[in-house]
């Protein structure tokens, strides 16, 4: 841990530098999709590869991370990791065909996948205990920033210089954090000399890899397609052998015995239940807006930019309610205005109130602020210092997949639900749909809030002990 304020916040400004390109880079790629597709003369289906491939390499290198964290210093892994996005950057601006753009994206999820991760624990690690909702919520903050700027600013710079110009711009302020970081970075954690799990590696691409592509080939293909079903069916297996490999073996590549925790359990489950509800609503909101009330592609972004102002506020302020108060009171409150927001969405019509459904969404985004970085804090809070960075390997991992997971099932029960409608017209029938997706959503965070007030405590008796044992030892 830092104890020099100075040096801490130098520190922080880099580690945030990183974290808020390699967030934009996610955001950003969406408004730029139409224009690439003309670029390279591709159709939806196959630009939305850039995306898709992007989710699945991130997917695949988190439950790495842990490992990288523990063996190498976090300067070294955070220059070399933003260097492997400078490159990715740099290949978009010169790519003459989709297949290099392709491999743009690779580099560039490589790079976002590592900084992810060691930001994350050396944020955790930058503070003590008593403090580290704040160092979470600036962490919030920031990640905040990305959805909130990145479509809008995107928008213009593509209608007026081109897409390629987003690339210029995240390579030169990529450029500059990573001279930042030789000159201000500095050891946060100590490095052990371990060895990599290869077996385990293999098995955990196999098995996160495999759930993304079929889970991703389920809108387009059915759950009945060979396409969809074997990659699950490989997933699956593989999964079930790693877990049991990562119990037998002396230095496993994800230590998955910080599971004995019970509050990190119920952290990981609300995290779940978080991202199974989050992930869905702003695509299905956007196919309302553009397919249904036929209105410009900037009118979603209209409507969830005040949700991300909410959430850039509240980011810093939660983290220090989690500090002064526990994650009690905002596990409660956040599914609470969670689940309100997504009920008020489950009541489409072909008139829908822009400005409620604006206020709608804000109230679900607040509900998530008050939820996403205090309940990951909460968990890795009950773990021990060696078990962070596998706590938060595990928990990213978890968001990834089960965002990928929820959002395919939404929008699934959705386009069901509008084939089978009995309603009159198209439009009736794609809000019917809508509707039950996000019906089932809030019963999905019924059961959070309900696991909150049972499950959720600001300080039990396990927990004295392990302060107890804590203070003993030092």
């Amino acid at each position: 841990m830092i104890d020099n304020k100075k040096t801490r916040n130098l520190i922080i400004l880099v580690l945030m530098m990183g974290s808020l390109i390699t967030s934009l880079t996610q955001t950003v790629l969406t408004s730029a999709l139409p224009s690439i597709m003309c670029t390279f003369s591709v159709d939806a289906g196959t630009a939305q590869w850039l995306t898709t491939v992007y989710l699945l390499v991130l997917g695949i290198m988190i439950p790495s991370t842990a490992y990288l964290i523990n063996r190498f210093s976090i300067k070294n892994l955070f220059i070399t990791s933003m260097s492997l996005f400078l490159v990715g950057c740099i290949i978009s601006i010169f790519a003459k065909n989709f297949g290099i753009m392709i491999v743009s994206r690779v580099l560039q999820a490589v790079g976002a996948g590592i900084i992810m991760q060691s930001v994350q624990v050396a944020m955790i690690n930058l503070y003590p205990k008593e403090e580290r909702g704040k160092a979470m919520g600036i962490y919030g903050f920031v990640i905040g920033v990305a959805p909130a700027i990145g479509p809008l600013a995107a928008g213009y710079i593509i209608d007026n210089l081109g897409w390629r110009v987003i690339f210029y711009i995240l390579a030169f302020i990529t450029l500059a954090n990573i001279v930042l970081a030789f000159l201000f970075l500095r050891s946060i954690m100590e490095v052990k000399k371990s060895k990599l799990e290869i077996v385990s590696l293999i098995l955990s691409t196999l098995g996160f890899g495999g759930i993304l592509v079929g889970v991703s080939n389920i809108g387009a293909y059915s759950i009945i397609s060979p396409l969809t079903y074997i990659p699950l069916i490989i997933g699956i297996v593989s999964l079930v052998l790693f877990v049991r490999r990562q119990l037998k073996v002396q230095e496993p590549l994800l230590e998955l015995r910080v599971f004995k925790s019970r509050n990190f359990v119920i952290s990981t489950v609300l995290i779940i239940i978080v991202y199974t509800a989050m992930t869905s609503a702003s695509i299905i909101i956007s196919i309302y807006i553009q397919s249904v009330r036929d209105m410009s592609a900037m009118v979603p972004g209209i409507i969830m930019l005040p949700g991300s102002i909410a959430m850039i506020i509240l980011s810093p302020i939660a983290g220090n309610i989690l500090d002064k108060y526990g994650f009690r009171v905002l596990a409660i409150l956040g599914c609470l205005l969670l689940g309100l927001g997504t009920f008020e969405l489950s009541t489409l019509t072909t008139t829908k109130s822009i400005s409620i459904l604006t206020i709608m969404y804000a109230i679900r985004m607040i509900g998530i602020t008050l939820l996403l970085m205090p309940v990951t804090t909460w968990g890795l809070n009950s773990l021990k210092q060696e078990e962070i960075s596998h706590g938060s390997a595990i928990n990213s991992t978890v968001r990834q997949v089960s965002g990928a997971i929820g959002s395919s099932i939404l929008i699934t029960v959705m386009t069901t639900v509008t084939k089978q409608s009995l309603s009159t017209s198209k439009a009736l029938a794609e809000i019917e749909g809508m509707n039950t997706s996000f019906k089932i959503a809030t019963v999905i965070i019924l059961v959070g809030l309900v696991i909150s007030l049972i499950y959720v405590k600001d300080k039990d008796k396990n927990d004295k002990d392990i302060d107890c044992k804590e203070s003993v030892l030092n």
